[in-house]
């Protein structure tokens, strides 16, 4: 009897249906790692609050701001509202022409002062690649760390003076005008900042590059010395050329003897996990299109 019935139930199921889930292969991702750990240096509370209290008072004293139009929500009308819009507009136009005259033009007060700044990490990578800024303020609020973490180097190379200041963008950033301020660069030919800048550089520590800390003082003469690459070309003809290549030579031992100071590290290998938590991105809102 009870053969019967096990032949009974195996014959319900069809043939080819069963199948076996089989666990998906995680897959793994191998790439090299940088050996060498970079951290910005931690700025005493004093001094956090002077650097502070002095951007605070020399942006209020230039006056210095974005003024930007209020942004209104757009919504889906219907054709008696429409209607009623075109109206009404006809109307406002009239009140808008005498009230322009009151109200300020939208967008920066100083053009002339605003390019004296860096503002923000795109555009202060972009002035650190260039080799144009003087001093560079980091708001430690920034997440991921990744994003101001490459600053770091830039920095050193360009021998810059670096730091990351904390509530940097919260007081910053209302006095200009903008939401945030994740960075914040004064450049070499900012005329209204020159004070502010001499009183934050001692403030300030050095930052710590391993294939750098030998050429922090050269750095800052040779920038001096390297003048002749930017000078015009009749400056440059009166120089005789014996004397242009001995300067390049100089330069090529000096750079070739610091490099022996510094200490290899091994390569770490890292492995990466891609969307380890599975997590699906969501479906994309289609956008309800007026039909008039």
């Amino acid at each position: 009897g009870g053969k019967t019935q096990k032949n009974l139930r195996m014959s319900v199921i069809q043939r080819g249906t069963a199948t076996l889930r089989k666990a998906k292969k995680i897959t793994v991702k191998t790439c090299l790692d940088n050996p060498f750990v970079f951290q910005w240096k931690t700025i005493d509370g004093e001094d956090m609050h002077f650097i502070l209290q002095t951007l605070e008072e020399r942006i209020t004293h230039i006056g210095l701001k974005k003024i930007e139009t209020p942004r209104k929500k757009k919504r889906s009308l219907t054709r008696k509202q429409m209607e009623r819009k075109c109206d009404a507009s006809t109307n406002e136009l009239h009140k808008e022409e005498e009230t322009e005259g009151c109200l300020q033009k939208p967008g920066w007060t100083d053009i002339s002062i605003r390019r004296q700044l860096a503002i923000g990490v795109n555009e202060v990578t972009k002035a650190l690649e260039k080799n144009e800024l003087l001093l560079l303020l980091v708001c430690k609020s920034a997440k991921p760390a990744m994003i101001t973490s490459h600053l770091i180097q830039l920095s050193a190379s360009r021998a810059t003076p670096a730091g990351q200041v904390p509530r940097l963008s919260e007081t910053v950033a209302p006095l200009l005008g903008l939401t945030s301020i994740l960075a914040l660069g004064f450049k070499k030919q900012s005329d209204k900042f020159t004070e502010a800048i001499e009183a934050i550089i001692p403030k300030i520590p050095a930052l710590e590059v391993p294939w750098f800390q030998y050429r922090t003082e050269e750095l800052v003469t040779y920038a001096h010395t390297d003048s002749s690459e930017n000078q015009e070309p009749e400056q440059l003809a009166e120089v005789p050329r014996d004397e242009l290549r001995s300067q390049k030579r100089k330069r090529t031992e000096s750079n070739q003897l610091h490099l022996s100071h510094v200490i290899l590290q091994p390569l770490k290998v890292k492995k990466l996990v891609p969307n380890p938590n599975k997590i699906k991105k969501p479906p994309r809102k289609k956008k309800k299109t007026f039909s008039a």
